[in-house]
C-alpha cells in the first residue's frame, strides 16, 4: 500500500489495494511546470499559425466561439452556424465549455479557444508525466512527458482546432492518476464533470466505477457507474432532444445510416474491424506506449469511446486524424506506466528485461512519428510565412461590416463569429444576410463561375452586388432591404 503524505496533490480518500506497492518516488512539480509551458507554447503556436493562415480544417471553432460568446453574453447557447436559433444544446451536450467565459471576457476571439485548448493539453501532461514518476522514478516521468506530449492523439487534435474535449484530457488524466495513487475519493470527483463534457463520456464514467469495483471498491464503484449510466441516458434520451428542434439524438444515425441507408446493428457490430483505417488506428493507439498500456486494467477505459467510433458509419471516426483519440492519450500512457510497474515483478524475465525499456521505446517512438505528424510543419520555414492567398482573406475580411449578418463558408467562418453574425452558406434560408461571403477555391461540389448569381439562388428574396473581389475570395453585399423580423410587423 501506498503511504502518500499529505503534501500529496491529491484529494484525500480512501486507498485501492493494488498489485505492487511501495512509496512513490520523489517528483519535483517545476520540471514537469516548464515542460507544460513549452508544450503549451508548442501547441498554440501551430495552432494560432493555421488559424492566421486561414487553414481551419471545419466549421467547428466557429461553432465553439459563437457558443462561448452566447454564454459570455448571459445568453442560450445558439449557434446560428448549425441553423438560424439552432440550440447547440440539442447537438451535443458540452455545458463545460462555458467555463471559457470568463476568458473569452478578456480575450474575445476566437484564438482565445485555442489558447485554452493548449493549456488544457499542456495541464494534463503535468499530471501524466508527474503520476509516472512518481510510480516508476528515475527520469520517466520527463521521458513520458515527451512521448505523451508529442503523441499523435494530441498533435491531431490540435491541428483540429478547438473542441470540448480538451476538458476531457485533463480530467481523464486526472482519473486515471487517482486510480494508480489508490484515492477513491478523488477517482470519483474527478469523474464527476465528465458527464459535463460530451454525453458520450458517461459510459466512461460508468465503466471507472467498475474498475473501481474490481479493485474491490464495490459499493462506491457501482455507485459511480450506476451514475455514468443514468447521465449517459438522461442526456441522450432526455436533454439532447428536449433541446432539439428535431426531438432526438441526431447522432444515433451515425450507427444506423450509411450513405442515408438504414444499416442493422449486427451489420455495425460486425464491420467494426473492417478496415484497416480502423486496425492502423488500434495498433498505433498501443503502438506508442510499447504495448505496455495492455498490461493494466486502465486499458478498459478506452472501450466505450473506441466502442461507438468502430460501430460508427462514418469513416472519420475511425483513423487517427481528426481530435477523436486525445482523450485516450491520458489513458494509454498511465496505463503503460501501471503496465510497467505490473511487469516489474513477472517471474518471466524477458517481460522485466522489457519493462525496464519501455519508458524510452515509447518516448523514441513518439519522436519518430511526428516527422509524419501536424508538428513537423514548424520546423519548415515556409510554415511561417503568409502566402497571397493568407493576404487575399485578410482582405476580404476587411470588407466585411462588424455587426453584419454574414453567410460564408469554412475559410473565413472563425474569423467573423468574434463580431458578426454568421451562417453556413446554403444553412441560412429566408434569412438574407447582409453579406454573403465565399472561397471559390473551397472546393464545392459543382464550381461556382457566378458568385452574384448564386448568392441569388440562395436567397431569391435579396438581391446582392460584389463589393470586394481578393484572389479566390468574394464579398457580395445585399441591396435591398432585409425583411422586417418575425413579430416585428
Amino acid at each position: 500500500m501506498l503511504d502518500l503524505n499529505q503534501s500529496e496533490t491529491d484529494a484525500p480518500g480512501e486507498r485501492i489495494p493494488r498489485p505492487a506497492g511501495g512509496a512513490p518516488h520523489p517528483a519535483p512539480l517545476r520540471p514537469y511546470l516548464i515542460a507544460a509551458v513549452v508544450l503549451c507554447a508548442v501547441y498554440f503556436l501551430y495552432a494560432y499559425l493555421r488559424f492566421s493562415h486561414f487553414q481551419s480544417p471545419s466549421w467547428d471553432l466557429g461553432i465553439f466561439e459563437q457558443e462561448v460568446r452566447a454564454y459570455a453574453g448571459f445568453d442560450a447557447p445558439v449557434v446560428d452556424i448549425k441553423g438560424p436559433g439552432y440550440l447547440i444544446l440539442g447537438d451535443h451536450f458540452s455545458p463545460v465549455v462555458a467555463l471559457l467565459v470568463p476568458l473569452y471576457w478578456i480575450w474575445p476571439s476566437a484564438v482565445a479557444l485555442l489558447f485554452a485548448q493548449a493549456a488544457l493539453f499542456a495541464a494534463s501532461a503535468v499530471v501524466v508525466g508527474r503520476t509516472v514518476q512518481q510510480i516508476l522514478g528515475g527520469r520517466s516521468g520527463l521521458c513520458v512527458t515527451v512521448a505523451y506530449g508529442l503523441s499523435w492523439g494530441l498533435q491531431e487534435a490540435v491541428k483540429a482546432d478547438f473542441h470540448e474535449i480538451a476538458f476531457a484530457v485533463p480530467l481523464l488524466a486526472l482519473v486515471c492518476r487517482a486510480l494508480l495513487m489508490e484515492r477513491v475519493r478523488a477517482v470519483v470527483l474527478w469523474s464527476l464533470p465528465l458527464v459535463l463534457v460530451k454525453e458520450d463520456l458517461g459510459a466512461t464514467v460508468a465503466v471507472v466505477g467498475l474498475l473501481l469495483a474490481l479493485y474491490g471498491r464495490r459499493l462506491q464503484g457501482f455507485l459511480l457507474a450506476a451514475f455514468g449510466v443514468l447521465a449517459f441516458a438522461l442526456t441522450v434520451l432526455v436533454l439532447i432532444p428536449a433541446a432539439s428542434s428535431a426531438g432526438t439524438y441526431d447522432y444515433w444515425k451515425k450507427i444506423e445510416e450509411d450513405g442515408g441507408q438504414e444499416v442493422s446493428l449486427l451489420h455495425s457490430v460486425l464491420g467494426v474491424f473492417d478496415s484497416s483505417v480502423k486496425l492502423e488506428m488500434l495498433v498505433f493507439l498501443v503502438g506508442i506506449t510499447a504495448f505496455m498500456a495492455l498490461r493494466s486494467p486502465l486499458i478498459l477505459l478506452v472501450l466505450p469511446t473506441l466502442g461507438w467510433r468502430l460501430l460508427s458509419q462514418d469513416s472519420n471516426h475511425w483513423g487517427m486524424v481528426w481530435h477523436y483519440s486525445a482523450i485516450l492519450m491520458p489513458v494509454v500512457f498511465l496505463a503503460m506506466a501501471d503496465g510497467i510497474r505490473r511487469s516489474q515483478d513477472s517471474k518471466r524475465p524477458w517481460l522485466v528485461s522489457y519493462a525496464n525499456v519501455a519508458v524510452p521505446m515509447a518516448a523514441a517512438i513518439a519522436v519518430a512519428l511526428t516527422q509524419h505528424l501536424p508538428f513537423r510543419e514548424l520546423l519548415r520555414p515556409e510554415t511561417y510565412r503568409a502566402d497571397v492567398r493568407t493576404h487575399a482573406a485578410e482582405e476580404a475580411l476587411e470588407a466585411i461590416p462588424v455587426g453584419a449578418r454574414v453567410e460564408t463558408d469554412i475559410t473565413l467562418m472563425a474569423h467573423l463569429t468574434g463580431d458578426r453574425t454568421v451562417y453556413w452558406v446554403g444553412g441560412a434560408p429566408g434569412t438574407a444576410p447582409d453579406v454573403v461571403a465565399l472561397n471559390l477555391d473551397f472546393g464545392w461540389s459543382q464550381p461556382i463561375d457566378d458568385p452574384v448569381k448564386y448568392a441569388q439562388q440562395l436567397h431569391p428574396e435579396a438581391r446582392y452586388r460584389v463589393t470586394r473581389e481578393a484572389g479566390p475570395f468574394v464579398v457580395m453585399e445585399r441591396t435591398t432591404r432585409s425583411a422586417p423580423a418575425p413579430g416585428n410587423g
